[in-house]
């Protein structure tokens, strides 16, 4: 054995210590990491398929699986997630937007600890925000504390292509399509996807159909699309994420201003949006990169 050997040990063990008191150190510590942050816009063409109830039972659901879910009403015409919940929010976004309360002050707390930020009838649209209010916004979010722990938002756009859905769903990392059989929402649904296709260069989407009466006729719905798209949009991915059988106990959910997970649990309808929360989360996302919750407003407000 070499007759160095043990200053060599000892210079080693000096080494370790100097390095574990150096990681000890405030110095040393790095810098917290902004919290990764799933955002998903639900969206559909047309009006009146379900895409409310769609956000609130999903987010029920995906916290079921340990997600932390923000659900942001984005519908600024006709507010609806707290009614669907039950809630009465004292405060809604505009009142973040005047500046009169910070974000904290305005989320309220549903079933199974969701998140939700409430939408104000009436509000401007958000793409013609002026500078005040974006402002006002960004320094809200700047102010969002700790405590509120959220890994996945999603957000409930209003029907059709106006310029404040569109903004969502080019803010967001992932676009869910909700459509019904009806003819008119399968149009609708094509004709949303191919302006956030052709003008914004979205190229990847989600499809749910909703309130059908077996998985044959919702494969029967992604089908149709998917040929138009396969046709008329190419580039465009059209992912089959699955469907929502028609079930009477979702609207005596609705009445009863309770999600239907939580009011029949067994329902059909609920089996099937737990299935649906399931097989989002295999989904990989694409863009990780814009995976934080102020990154996403940012990429909103700062939007021409």
């Amino acid at each position: 054995m070499s007759k160095e050997f043990p200053n060599d040990q000892a210079q080693t063990l000096r080494r370790l210590a100097a390095q574990k008191r150096a990681r000890g150190s405030p110095a040393a510590v790095a810098a917290p990491q902004a919290r990764p942050v799933r955002t998903l816009c639900v969206t559909s063409g047309k009006g009146g398929v379900g895409k409310t109830n769609m956000v609130v039972n999903l987010a029920l659901a995906l916290t079921r699986l340990g997600r932390k879910v923000l659900i942001i009403d984005a519908d600024l015409g006709l507010a609806n997630v707290d009614v669907v919940l039950g809630l009465n929010p004292a405060y809604t976004i505009q009142d973040v937007l005047n500046g009169s309360k910070q974000i904290a002050e305005v989320l309220v707390r549903g079933p199974a600890g969701i998140w939700v930020l409430p939408a104000a009838s009436g509000v401007a649209q958000l793409s013609n925000l002026a500078a005040n209010e974006k402002m006002a916004l960004l320094q809200a979010l700047d102010g969002l504390p700790d405590d509120i722990d959220i890994d996945m938002v999603i957000v409930d756009t209003a029907a059709g292509i106006s310029d404040t859905v569109l903004y969502f769903n080019m803010a967001a990392q992932e676009r869910l399509v909700v459509a019904t059989g009806e003819p008119t929402s399968l149009t609708d649904a094509y004709a949303l996807m191919k302006v956030l296709f052709a003008q914004h260069q979205e190229r990847k989407f989600y499809l749910v159909v909703n309130n059908v009466e077996s998985p044959l006729v919702a494969k029967d719905v992604y089908r149709k699309l998917s040929t138009a798209v396969d046709h008329f949009l190419t580039g465009l991915s059209l992912d089959y994420l699955g469907y929502i059988p028609a079930d009477p106990l979702v609207s005596k959910a609705v009445i009863r201003q309770t999600p239907f997970l939580e009011a029949f649990p067994s329902s059909e309808a609920s089996k099937a949006v737990g299935i649906l929360a399931k097989t989002l989360l295999t989904r990989p996302v694409e863009d990780p990169s814009r995976g934080n919750i102020k990154f996403f407003w940012r990429r909103l407000v700062e939007m021409k």
